[in-house]
């Protein structure tokens, strides 16, 4: 089944919180810890960096806030 975002695509979760980047797509050589059906995501928190993997059905394509 081919992955609805790719590596680099930014991404949030549905239900909010701040833009992530997808650092490797369920499948792909991934972080250690990236479940095999999940993709790995990048973002920050302030200045700090962070990181998690997540379900595709918790994750939808980034828009910015209309300004």
């Amino acid at each position: 089944m081919a992955s609805k975002f790719k590596k680099g695509d930014v991404v949030q979760v549905v239900s909010g919180g701040p833009p992530m980047t997808i650092d490797a797509v369920p499948g792909g050589k991934g972080h250690y810890q990236q479940k095999p059906d999940e993709y790995w995501c990048r973002w920050f928190k302030g200045a700090s960096p962070d990181h998690g993997s997540f379900g595709e059905h918790m994750l939808i394509a980034y828009a910015p806030p209309a300004k």
